[in-house]
């Protein structure tokens, strides 16, 4: 990797008292150079400023004086120079050769800046310099309180991790605290907020690496007023369901987020969803969704994700697009077709997604939602009942219409990889799939898993195989797709690796770059950089971010486009990508020569509706 060249004010002694030598010889008093770029302003004439300059550097190296009135130096100064690096800006235009200057929290110019000064230069040749990449699906809601630095991100060139997938870290009541309290993990923390402005100002003021924002999750909205039960709210709850989307609206979020396959946020109907988005939309929120189904159902539940688009005016995304199980990946293409139709009629639909052909989540996603009503706790409590084991069972094998457990999406107890479990006794199990478990304790695929939640008194945190890899790549090739890890920010270190995990913790941007754009040329750098940057940015709109531009936030990343891969598997996830090898937020130097360098320069990201200063 590249060194980086620190140093103060340009030290060139060496190189001028060359220049003295040969000015020596040659009569020479001055040297005209090309223009420089500057932060903006007027502009002496290149030529002009070049040889004012060079006179300048020329007489303070070999002892003469320089005349009174003269300037000794007018060269551009920043604080940073990133120098000669292929810039893709975020637009969407090819990369060119150029120099990025940062002074303080901002970009202050793009361009030639060959005769600006800096306190610190990085040579970038060879190197692709981007804006900071957006983590469209975040889970680092623990991970950050725990690890500050979001270590598997912010190496891939994440500066911006944005939660909210159906749960968010606030509105909680009293009652949603304890909850949490009892269903921690690996990751133990204080719960000190009750807002999700609140949540996401703790991050800023502990200190983080990357910035932070989030959706404000339906499902909590939905606990905050009717708790776990599958019911219509009342109309006097779903008033007050929409007060506080507005509430969190004006703290900063960015929209509503649902997960509609989990209990208890599929028991919202339609009407409720569009509700919650419309007061959303009031303030430029969007709604972005785990659709209702991604296998047996995926074009119904598009056809949702649409009309509560349409019917609340708020731009909808499409969690983590896929199609799963093998007898419904053909239905991708169905889904691209929904899409851009709506997109056609003005509606601003798009989606996200990951890249790998494997899911991950808990065993709940392959259990019957009845069964989860009221809380983790009555889940337990059911499956302890052989009468209903037996009827849970019966379902799983035999599904009612409509509902496709994701075992059988993953073709069977084989396609099931166990990845985290809370209780140490049953830690060992990790990196066993769900068949391998069963064969153990010489019990069905279906008993096995209902032992193992029973046990863990947990979800229990699997790997689907369902989709496939031909889909992940049409999916990439669709201008409307964004890219999110759906995981925290672990290390590969710690409390983190008692437990396994999904190798798109480590890798999903870095495997983006490496191996679908540089090797396999699915979508070129420009566009992948596009797609990363400026346009999540814009459709969350966030003002002053996605592009490299003067007066944008210094969210920069400069990666090897030749080495830039990612290292994590489903056997051994816990691994650091390679290639990054610097990383800036808001000016602060994350990242130096591919090591963390332990600054916490992140902060809350507010979307369009906030109230405050």
């Amino acid at each position: 990797m590249r060194a980086m060249q620190r140093t103060v004010g340009e030290d060139h002694s060496a190189r001028d008292s060359m220049a003295c030598a040969t000015a020596a010889g040659s009569g020479m008093t001055g040297a005209g150079t090309t223009g420089a770029g500057t932060t903006g302003g007027n502009r002496r004439p290149a030529w002009r400023s070049a040889v004012a300059a060079a006179g300048a550097l020329f007489s303070a190296a070999c002892g003469g004086e320089t005349p009174a009135g003269d300037p000794v130096d007018e060269a551009p100064r920043y604080e940073t120079i990133i120098r000669g690096g292929m810039v893709y800006d975020g637009s969407g235009e090819p990369g060119r050769v150029a120099d990025v200057a940062i002074n303080g929290d901002r970009i202050a110019a793009v361009g030639d800046l060959a005769d600006a000064r800096a306190e610190t230069t990085i040579d970038a040749a060879g190197r692709a310099v981007t804006p900071g990449f957006v983590n469209m699906l975040s889970w680092a809601t623990a991970s950050l309180i725990e690890d500050p630095r979001g270590m598997s991100d912010v190496t891939q060139g994440v500066t911006l991790e944005v939660m909210g997938e159906g749960w968010s870290m606030g509105p909680w009541t009293e009652d949603v605290k304890n909850d949490a309290r009892d269903r921690m993990t690996d990751i133990k923390y204080d719960i000190t907020w009750s807002t999700l402005g609140g949540y996401l100002q703790h991050l800023e003021d502990r200190g983080i690496s990357p910035n932070v924002a989030s959706f404000v999750g339906a499902t909590t909205v939905r606990i905050h007023e009717v708790g776990y039960d599958d019911r219509r709210p009342t109309p006097e709850e779903l008033e007050r369901m929409q007060g506080l989307v507005r509430q969190a609206m004006a703290e900063g979020a960015l929209g509503v987020g649902s997960s509609l396959i989990y209990a208890p946020a599929f028991f919202a109907d339609t009407d409720e969803l569009v509700a919650l988005a419309s007061a959303a939309a009031e303030s430029g929120g969007s709604y972005i969704s785990h659709m209702r189904s991604e296998s047996a159902r995926l074009l119904e539940a598009v056809d949702e994700l649409i009309e509560i688009s349409r019917r609340s005016g708020a731009p909808a995304e499409i969690y983590h697009l896929k199609a799963s199980g093998e007898a419904n990946w053909p239905k991708l293409e169905q889904v691209f077709e929904k899409v851009e139709a709506a997109r056609a009629e003005g509606l601003k639909i798009r989606a996200d997604m990951y890249t790998y052909p494997a899911s991950s989540t808990g065993l709940n996603a392959s259990m019957p939602l009845w069964v989860q009503e009221g809380g983790h706790d009555k889940w337990v409590e059911r499956l302890k009942d052989p009468a209903i084991r037996a009827r849970v069972i019966e379902e799983i094998r035999n599904p009612p219409d409509g509902w496709q457990p994701s075992i059988s999406q993953a073709g069977g107890a084989e396609g099931v990889l166990l990845v985290g479990f809370r209780t140490e006794r049953l830690k060992p199990l990790i990196g066993k799939t769900l068949a391998e478990v069963a064969e153990m304790r010489g019990v069905s695929s279906e008993n096995a898993m209902i032992d193992l939640v029973i046990e863990d008194d947990h979800r229990v945190d699997v790997v689907y195989f369902t989709m496939s890899e031909e889909n992940v790549k049409k999916k990439i090739a669709q201008p409307w797709v964004a890219f999110g890890s759906d995981a925290g920010a672990p290390a590969p270190e710690g409390v983190f690796i008692k437990s396994s995990t999904h190798p798109r913790a480590y890798g999903t941007f870095a495997r983006l770059l490496g191996k679908y754009v540089r090797d396999e040329k699915v979508i070129p750098m420009e566009e992948a950089i596009r797609r990363l940057t400026s346009m999540p940015a814009d459709n969350l709109k966030i003002a002053g971010r996605g592009r490299l531009a003067e007066g944008y936030f210094a969210d920069v990343v400069v990666f090897d486009p030749e080495t830039i891969a990612d290292k994590a598997t489903f056997a051994e996830p816990h691994q650091l990508s390679v290639g990054v090898e610097h990383v800036f937020v808001n000016g602060g130097h994350v990242i130096d020569g591919g090591a963390h360098t332990g600054a916490t320069p992140g902060r809350f990201v507010k979307g369009p509706g906030w109230k405050g200063e």
